[in-house]
């Protein structure tokens, strides 16, 4: 574990973005009501050339900033023109010069003890990474059936991040708080991961020795996908991605990044085997349980909750299938 122990560390938000207009402002006002002090607190933006108004707003708001006498230590606009999310990140970390490095994205908007509750947390359980549950917001019904899907077990499995009710070490979080010491231990975020960069990362962590650990106070509101087509992309990735995770880290995650693959793959041999009905029978009936849990106060939404979790197993379990076929040159290397 890390042996940070100063009361009032430096801090650096980065802030990977790219076409963020729709939420951009109301994660930099939350930036603005934290309540730990200003001048500690440097904001460091990488924008991967959005093709909307998210550099114009951001620019924006840092003058903004200025005008209204805010004393953060700086406030900066970097570009990034590969695009992706772990550049960016990259980009931010070896720009900033906190002790702490904290991670906000741009549709996340963050409690104003956020940055105040990370540093405590880190500090007092000596971890090498903290963070909170990722909490989602919803607007319209299929946003709302998409966050009762991704807060669910049935959903998501094990991931202890989306639903979990205490504290404690954790195989990754959302986000994360780490000290500036673990990038120049085990490096940064590995590049060729558009996804799961976040997991490779504490992955690799963890088996260099690190802790991470989910701290039920720091709080944030991630805004989820919002139609059935861009959950299905999402979560497509996730499994693609996830392949190369495995290949590169040398070593499986967990058993719930295989379960969605169990299925598609028992669905493909119950068509030979004159079982399919029966696979069919109980996994629909599971969800329609899992569903109704989830809806108990929205019933309205259970069919669109069925559809989401259906699209997320089978997505995620083709994207990993997929994955295994797109890096196969690389499974010997």
């Amino acid at each position: 574990m890390n042996n940070f122990s100063e009361k009032f560390p430096k801090v650096s938000l980065v802030l990977p973005i790219r076409n963020e207009s729709e939420y951009i402002n109301k994660t930099l006002k939350a930036v603005e009501r934290q309540d730990y002090r200003h001048d500690l607190i440097e904001v460091i933006i990488v924008d991967g050339e959005s093709q909307d108004d998210t550099k114009s707003l951001v620019n924006q708001w840092i003058e903004e900033i200025k005008t209204k006498g805010f004393s953060f230590s700086r406030c900066i606009l970097l570009e990034n023109k590969k695009k992706i999310v772990p550049v960016s990140l990259n980009i931010g970390i070896k720009e900033s010069l906190g002790d702490i490095i904290i991670r906000v994205d741009g549709h996340t908007v963050i409690c104003p003890d956020y940055v105040r509750r990370c540093v405590e947390a880190l500090i007092k359980t000596g971890a090498d990474n903290v963070g909170g549950l990722q909490r989602a917001v919803a607007s319209g019904l299929v946003a709302e059936a998409i966050t009762k899907a991704t807060s669910s077990p049935f959903g998501v499995g094990d991931s202890k991040f989306h639903y979990s009710q205490t504290s404690g070490l954790v195989d990754t979080v959302y986000l994360g708080a780490y000290p500036r010491d673990v990038f120049n231990r085990i490096g940064f975020f590995d590049e060729e991961l558009m996804r799961n960069q976040d997991d490779e990362f504490n992955f690799r962590l963890k088996q260099q020795g690190g802790h991470i650990w989910l701290d039920q106070s720091i709080k944030s509101f991630y805004h989820c996908r919002t139609t059935f087509i861009s959950l299905w992309r999402q979560y497509f990735q996730y499994g693609l991605y996830k392949v190369l995770v495995i290949i590169k880290r040398k070593q499986a995650l967990a058993l719930r990044h295989f379960i969605p693959v169990f299925f598609i793959l028992g669905l493909v041999i119950a068509c030979f085997t004159q079982t399919l009905l029966y696979l069919v029978s109980f996994y629909l009936l599971c969800n329609f349980l899992a569903s109704f849990l989830a809806s108990r106060k929205n019933i309205h939404l259970l069919p669109s909750i069925i559809l989401s979790f259906m699209i997320l197993h089978l997505s995620y379990g083709l994207g990993f299938l997929f994955g295994l076929y797109k890096w196969r040159n690389k499974y010997f290397k």
